[in-house]
């Protein structure tokens, strides 16, 4: 017991904190029995005080905040939780570098999910139409030209409810060994993962997995019905294991409450361990999803104050983590995005479309860039730097081979 209480992962033993009145937690029973076995191992070996509870706000890692904490940073007067979180993120990470990503749907449409919020959905008829796996020469010229555009790491997602014995996981693989040997980072999202998938990923050099948690364990059922949230954290726990690092985040505009924003970002920062990267995501409606009905419906869309608080109460509860402005970036200026940069956003996704919806133009960032001093982050470097796969160049290695390549004949 007692070094249970010493072991800084011991409040993420229940994946999240003990119950307080008039909080909702899923039971005990449904919570990822690998995901404990995950905190257990990883608490082998440490001492007491390896990672103590200090004041809020000081950029120190805490794996035990309470709603009441969470909540309290989440509703403070705006400008002052921008200051908080800007102070925060300058303690850990280079406040000028952005990393710069590109997301590429190598397998659109037909997903037997049924979230409400995705056109993906074979629940829902929308204007994606099923497709098939792209070929893996197209996936790799993608990432040739995601590389020559200045992103570091490419993303691939597939419209699955998992990889299950799917043949296309193969292909994946590849793609993933590929495109790692490029020096860029990878990252997949193909949906539930178990542990041998996850292994067999991390053997073909992947960097991260995303598998998104959405939104608050008591509003997650409202929106989907064919997966639990436990499906989704034992998927993370497999990822850890297999020591892929995880990006996990959620959707703004959900349906969800100011209560189920808060209880995400609780949920996040309750694991094991941190995501090394936390995408917060405004919710694009496309007609003939049930959410993206509703809000079209309603004509509310997400705010930009509402990505700023999320995105600064992210960096200051999960300090070491990238926060990623990912999806409805495009609805947002870039008076509000340069905000979100200030209040610890240090991560976007680069290129005109992400999976089915419009995303800013690679030249409108660029300019975005030069406004605000910001510049690309190097692969592997910061918190993915233990990630490198043995085969993946330096960039100084690259430049080194740029630098010693004959030139063209004439």
């Amino acid at each position: 017991a007692g070094a249970r209480a010493a072991c800084r992962f011991s409040p993420a033993l229940r994946i999240f904190p003990a119950p307080r009145a008039g909080v909702m937690f899923p039971p005990a029973r449904q919570l990822s029995k690998a995901f404990a076995a995950v905190a257990r191992r990883r608490c082998v070996g440490s001492s007491a005080g390896a990672v103590a509870p200090t004041a809020a706000g000081d950029g120190v890692v805490r794996y035990d905040w309470t709603r009441e904490e969470v909540k309290a940073i989440y509703t403070s007067p705006l400008l002052e939780l921008v200051f908080r979180a800007a102070s925060v993120h300058r303690l850990n990470f280079n406040p000028r570098e952005v990393q710069q990503s590109t997301l590429l749907s190598i397998k659109t449409g037909g997903c037997p999910e049924d979230c409400g919020y995705c056109s993906q959905s074979q629940h829902h008829k929308t204007s994606v139409k099923p497709t098939r796996m792209e070929a893996v020469e197209t996936v790799l010229e993608k990432a040739r030209e995601a590389k020559a555009a200045g992103s570091t790491r490419f993303c691939m997602g597939a419209a699955w409810r998992g990889a299950g014995n799917k043949k296309s996981f193969e292909h994946v693989l590849t793609m993933v060994r590929e495109i790692s040997a490029m020096g860029m980072e990878t990252c997949t999202t193909l949906g539930m993962i178990n542990g041998e998938q996850a292994l067999r990923l991390k053997e073909a050099g992947l960097t991260a997995y995303n598998h998104n948690l959405d939104t608050s364990p008591e509003h997650y059922k409202k929106i989907v019905n064919t997966r639990t949230y436990a499906d989704r954290l034992e998927t993370l726990a497999n990822v850890r294991e297999a020591g892929i690092s995880v990006c996990s985040g959620g959707i703004l505009g959900i349906a969800e409450t100011e209560e189920d924003r808060i209880g995400l970002l609780v949920s996040l920062a309750s694991l094991p361990e941190h995501p090394e990267s936390v995408p917060i995501n405004a919710l694009v409606p496309i007609e003939g999803t049930p959410l993206g009905d509703r809000m079209i419906r309603d004509g509310k869309g997400v705010h930009w104050h509402d990505m700023v608080r999320a995105i600064a109460t992210a960096k200051i509860v999960m300090p070491k983590s990238s926060i990623r402005l990912s999806a409805g970036r495009k609805e947002f200026s870039q008076e509000a995005q340069a905000f979100m940069f200030l209040a610890g956003a240090n991560s976007i996704f680069t290129g005109d479309k992400l999976l089915t919806t419009a995303n800013p133009e690679f030249s409108d960032d660029a300019e975005m860039f030069k406004v605000l001093g910001l510049k690309g982050k190097a692969p592997f470097t910061g918190n993915t730097a233990q990630f490198r796969p043995a085969w993946a160049p330096t960039p100084e290695a690259e430049e080194s081979m740029e630098a010693t390549a004959p030139e063209a004949a004439p």
